[in-house]
């Protein structure tokens, strides 16, 4: 079978790495790479001297690539897909899809529209880790879950057109969606501008999402930490887990927990009965999950079903389609309206 030419717009920090995947994939090859910065095409070229190299991504758009993947800044996410999509290409975007849920819905309803394949990289639904989480909670092994908390913290980088919510929460409000397998209904936010005070850009922020069936999960997200931090904590009624992305053991079950006596009479009567089984740490294959990314959306392309609605494998909260994208940045937006109001509770769009 013919490979899949791919091409990659946007060469700065991620986009190297998504042509290394696209580069080394069996199924793949990677043709063009387009960016603004003569040294970075530079770079790339020394990498892969048979690819073709462009400062105009329009000449990445007028060629035979049959997929185009976006890592370019947040702002530019719309434009760009759609002008890939009226090229006929299938897309992977860069979370998150767009900066606003109008121009998600329009990237989405477009691909839709013209029968492409319209990916988002939300890379932590590939990861093997989440996925294994996923499954715990799906067989009831945690028991009903009371609460999530997660944070995500290092010292930088610093994005000078998104404040930290739009960069660093993406990952974590995917994770949630994909691991309960549901949206949350309201989003409250607060934060503090510490260094690009000319700029108004949060760099520290903590949000708290509302769930159906009373779970409460709190995110801490940041770029001002002297320690970075990669971690999970998720307690239910029978056990607890903590995933730590940057652990040598990632997922460790705790068969920890508290029992309410069934009745009491008198207060001497009632006694909290405290759990403290063991640790457990999870097993799991590990693999790159930008490498299954990369794959899942190359065969994605390949298999004749054109966009992703078509797709027997669809699922609305363990795909990465832009659907799932547009779920994300609905939250994000309703998580910046309370950043800028005070902190209020805000209600995410259905």
């Amino acid at each position: 079978m013919s490979k899949i030419k791919v091409g990659v717009i946007g060469c700065g920090y991620w986009g190297p790495k998504l042509a290394r995947n696209f580069h080394e994939i069996p199924g793949a090859e990677l043709t063009w790479v387009a960016d603004l910065r003569a040294e970075r095409l530079a770079h790339l070229r020394g990498l892969y001297p048979n690819v073709c190299a462009t400062l105009d991504y329009r000449d990445l758009l007028a060629s035979d690539v049959d997929a185009v993947a976006i890592a370019t800044p947040v702002a530019s996410h719309h434009s760009l897909a759609l002008e890939a999509l009226r090229a006929g290409k299938h897309i992977l975007v860069e979370k998150p899809l767009a900066a606003s849920v109008a121009q998600a819905r329009d990237i989405a309803a477009t691909a839709e529209r013209l029968g492409l394949i319209a990916k988002v990289g939300h890379t932590f639904q590939h990861n093997r880790a989440v996925e294994t989480v996923r499954a715990l909670i799906a067989r009831g092994e945690l028991g009903r879950i009371y609460y999530i908390n997660a944070t995500r913290v290092n010292l930088g980088l610093f994005q000078p057109d998104i404040n930290v919510v739009w960069d660093l929460a993406p990952h974590d409000i995917s994770i949630l969606m994909h691991i309960l397998e549901r949206a949350p209904s309201a989003v409250s936010a607060r934060g503090a501008v510490c260094v690009q005070k000319e700029r108004g850009l949060h760099d520290v922020a903590y949000l708290t999402l509302h769930f159906g069936d009373d779970i409460l999960a709190d995110l801490r997200v940041s770029w001002l930490d002297p320690v970075k931090i990669r971690r999970i904590t998720v307690v239910g009624s029978k056990k607890m887990l903590v995933y730590d992305d940057i652990a040598e053991n990632k997922i460790i079950l705790y068969d920890k927990g508290v029992e309410v006596p069934p009745y009491s009479d008198t207060l001497e009567e009632f006694h909290l009965s405290y759990r403290h089984g063991p640790e457990t740490v999870v097993p799991i294959e590990w693999r790159e999950p930008l490498r299954d990314e990369c794959e899942t959306f190359v065969e994605c392309v390949r298999s004749g079903f054109g966009k992703c609605s078509d797709c027997p494998r669809a699922h609305p909260w363990t795909c990465t389609h832009a659907q799932m994208g547009v779920k994300v940045v609905q939250v994000l937006e309703s998580a910046d309206r309370s950043l800028h109001n005070g902190g209020g509770k805000e209600k995410v769009a259905s």
